[in-house]
């Protein structure tokens, strides 16, 4: 379980491709101070598991199901990461509930500045739009972050300079991917709403109407 608060850059310092995977080696200071072998870490969002390290770097696999489905895939030597260690369990929870197990990618499309702040528009597919609400919450490349505004194929971000100076969405611009994972709670909602009996008086008709889902 991650909170989507980076931690610190990264940068890939070897990558060994193969047909549908990856072994990524990530020079980085601040995540090796207690790191173990099986640890998990996340890379721009996605949890990897730490199968060996220095006083340097580590390295960890992503296995073909992981090339497929996320942007690791188009990492070069010498890319930057964002990049957070598992939440412990006296920690604060600074950012929101996210796991790692991204659900896409999406584009950017769109950018623009607004005094202090920069808005990233992000293309999706639309089937990750309806776990989507204004002011919710969504993790980019690992960054939990806030939605502003939805449309039929984009939702739109806002970044504070602080998040552009220490994070890998404020480096990225127009056409370049991003992972995406969308908040867990509304996955699970959605889950429990297919399974629920007649007799169960909790439908999606019935959140919507007392404003627990957008309309």
């Amino acid at each position: 379980m991650f909170t989507g608060i980076i931690e610190e850059l990264g940068t890939v310092r070897e990558i060994r491709n193969h047909a549908s995977s990856l072994r990524l080696t990530i020079s980085c200071k601040k995540v090796l101070s207690d790191v173990n072998i099986g640890d998990s870490i996340a890379v721009n969002g996605v949890c990897l598991t730490v199968n060996a390290y220095t006083s340097a770097d580590f390295s960890a696999d992503v296995i073909p199901e992981t090339f497929h489905s996320t942007g690791l895939r188009y990492l070069d030597k010498g890319s930057s990461v964002n990049l957070e260690r598992a939440m412990a369990a006296n920690g604060r929870f600074g950012g929101h509930f996210v796991s790692g197990h991204v659900d896409g990618t999406g584009t950017i499309v769109g950018e623009k500045r607004l005094s202090n702040a920069i808005y990233k528009v992000i293309e999706v597919d639309p089937s990750l739009l309806k776990y989507m609400m204004y002011k919710g919450s969504i993790t980019v490349d690992g960054t939990s972050l806030t939605i502003f505004e939805i449309t039929d194929r984009t939702f739109t971000i806002s970044l504070i300079p602080t998040t552009v100076n220490d994070s890998v969405i404020g480096m990225k611009g127009r056409g370049e991917t991003v992972n995406i994972e969308c908040d867990m709670l509304a996955k699970y909602m959605e889950r429990l709403m297919e399974h629920k009996t007649p007799k169960q008086g909790l439908t999606m008709e019935t959140l919507a109407s007392n404003g627990f889902l957008d309309s």
